[in-house]
């Protein structure tokens, strides 16, 4: 099993611990892209109209002026870092500290605009950039991680790749190889379902801290994957339905 989830916009800055350590970070492989965007961010977020390029507010100024000292910043896990609706119904913070959902934590990979992938043991600082940016001296984000994240090909051979990613940083890599699942969140009221946005961050979250913390193995198929998400029907869920696509991809819908 492999779980991919998107960074949360809210971030806990660490306020003591070492700086980040690019080598020592989850594919080494990914260091010498890891430090070009985080010298262009840097540079970036020094600049006067640093907001305008970042895509982000004025009450934002604060994390866009951190961004250019992240190299000497304190880091923290990502899971403490992270504090988002889905981080916070997936308690990643809490996994760090049980015995068997540690021991998978490693299967969770956050698609990063800065870091490329991390899991939530990774030592960062908090950030801001997101993966729809065109950042200066890099270009599109996710056009930019687009071949350097293909080295997650090998790792998702032959397993399920549980997809909790929002679009922008779903287009930054497609799995191949491996049996690619979408989570998809459904509402139903009075007898009709829609697709739910912020609600959906929390129902993935509860998802992915269920795989991490449920008896047995974790899934390794998406028949599997179907089978855990169906031991959430009757508290969380209401229905958990498969639907097959192309080319080893499908859709897990969960109707909450």
């Amino acid at each position: 099993m492999i779980v991919l989830l998107p960074p949360s916009e809210g971030k806990s800055a660490p306020t003591t611990g070492s700086p980040v350590d690019l080598d020592a970070l989850t594919l080494p492989d990914l260091t010498a892209e890891r430090r070009k965007v985080l010298e262009a961010l840097a540079a970036v977020s020094a600049l006067p109209d640093a907001l305008e390029v970042l895509g982000v507010g004025a009450s934002l100024a604060g994390e866009v002026a951190r961004n250019v000292d992240l190299e000497l910043a304190p880091a923290a896990p990502a899971a403490r870092v992270y504090t988002g609706v889905l981080y916070a119904a997936a308690d990643l913070a809490g996994a760090l500290t049980d015995a068997r959902a540690a021991a998978r934590l490693r299967s969770v990979l956050t698609v990063s605009a800065l870091w490329g992938v991390v899991t939530p043991t990774d030592a960062i600082p908090a950030y801001r950039l997101s993966m729809g940016t065109d950042l200066p001296g890099i270009g599109p984000l996710a056009r930019f991680w687009r071949n350097p994240l293909r080295c997650l090909d090998e790792r998702a051979a032959g397993d399920v790749v549980v997809d909790c990613r929002s679009a922008a940083y779903a287009a930054a890599y497609r799995p191949r190889g491996a049996e690619h699942v979408t989570v998809k969140v459904l509402r139903e009221l009075d007898g009709r379902r829609s697709v739910v946005s912020h609600n959906a961050k929390h129902t993935r979250g509860l998802l992915t801290g269920h795989l991490l913390r449920r008896a047995g193995e974790p899934p390794t198929t998406a028949a599997e994957l179907l089978e855990a998400a169906t031991e959430m029907v009757g508290g969380t869920l209401r229905e958990a339905t498969l639907h097959a696509g192309r080319g080893g991809a499908s859709t897990l819908e969960l109707v909450v």
